[in-house]
C-alpha cells in the first residue's frame, strides 16, 4: 500500500512562523555540539515569537540541552538516529527501505531543490530530514511543504519510534508535526499498514554515486552561518 501522495492541504500556521519552527527544528536534529548549546538563547528568543503550542516540544528539547551534560547529549544522539534504524533521519528510507526505487526518489528530491536553485552536495542525501527543513525555511517553504507532506509517513514513524524510546528530540518532531496538516481516519489506515509491512528491502547495490543506502553511512552536513541570528546549514 502506498502513502496517499497528493495529500497537501493549506498550512494552518503563518509562514513566518513555519520558517521559524523549521529553522529551529533543523538545527535541533543536527548532532549537539558546544557552538548548538551557546545558540540557546537565539533559539530560545526565535521561538518566543511563534506559537506557543507549536514551539512547546522545541522548547522542552532546550531545556533538556541545557541542562545535560553535552557528551551525555551526543552519546544518546549518535545511539538514537546514528545506530537505530528505525530512528533514521532520512525520509524516503521509510517507504523505500534498501531498494533501487530510493533512488529514483532521491533523485526526485534532489531535483525540486534544484528548481528552486538550491543544490546538496554529493556528501549528503538529499531526504535527511534537517536538510528538508532547512531548505524550505531559508528556500522555498512551498516546495518544502510538498516534499514533507509527500513523504509524511517517515515523519510519522520517526514519531513512533522517538515516543517508543522516550527520546528527548520527540519533541522536535512534534513540532515539526505541528506544521502539517492534521492526519484523517484514512491516513491511519494506510499508516497503520504500511507499520505492519515495514520497510521494503531488496540485496542489491543502489547504482547511483554518493547514494548511500544505509542511514548511518551519511555523514551529516557542516552548519554555516549565514548571517541570521541563528546559524543554518546550506550546502554549496
Amino acid at each position: 500500500m502506498m502513502w496517499r501522495r497528493h495529500r497537501r492541504s493549506t498550512p494552518t500556521l503563518s509562514r513566518t512562523d513555519i520558517r521559524t519552527l523549521w529553522q529551529c527544528s533543523s538545527l535541533l536534529l543536527d548532532y549537539p555540539t558546544e557552538e548548538r548549546v551557546g545558540q540557546i538563547p537565539a533559539l530560545r528568543a526565535a521561538l518566543d515569537k511563534a506559537p506557543v503550542a507549536a514551539a512547546a516540544g522545541l522548547t522542552a528539547y532546550l531545556d533538556y540541552v541545557a541542562t545535560t551534560p553535552l557528551e551525555q547529549v551526543q552519546s544518546e544522539y549518535v545511539d538514537t538516529f546514528d545506530v537505530t534504524r528505525r530512528c533514521a533521519l532520512h525520509l524516503t528510507y521509510y517507504t523505500c527501505g534498501d531498494t533501487r526505487k530510493r533512488g529514483v526518489e532521491l533523485i526526485r528530491v534532489k531535483q525540486a531543490y534544484r528548481s528552486a536553485g538550491f543544490e546538496v552536495t554529493q556528501d549528503e542525501l538529499p531526504d535527511h530530514l534537517a536538510v528538508v527543513l532547512e531548505f524550505g525555511a531559508m528556500h522555498d517553504l512551498d516546495i518544502a511543504w510538498k516534499l514533507l507532506c509527500d513523504h509524511r509517513v517517515g515523519i510519522e514513524l520517526l514519531q513512533r519510534a522517538l515516543s517508543a524510546r522516550r527520546s528527548p528530540w520527540l519533541g522536535v518532531l512534534e513540532a515539526v508535526r505541528a506544521t502539517l496538516p492534521a492526519l484523517d481516519g484514512t491516513d491511519e489506515e494506510a499508516l497503520a499498514a504500511l507499520i505492519a509491512q515495514g520497510p521494503p528491502s531488496e540485496q542489491v547495490g543502489l547504482e547511483l554515486p554518493g547514494y548511500a543506502l544505509d542511514p548511518r553511512l551519511n555523514p551529516r552536513p557542516e552548519p554555516i552561518d549565514l548571517g541570521t541570528t541563528i546559524a543554518v546549514r546550506a550546502s554549496a
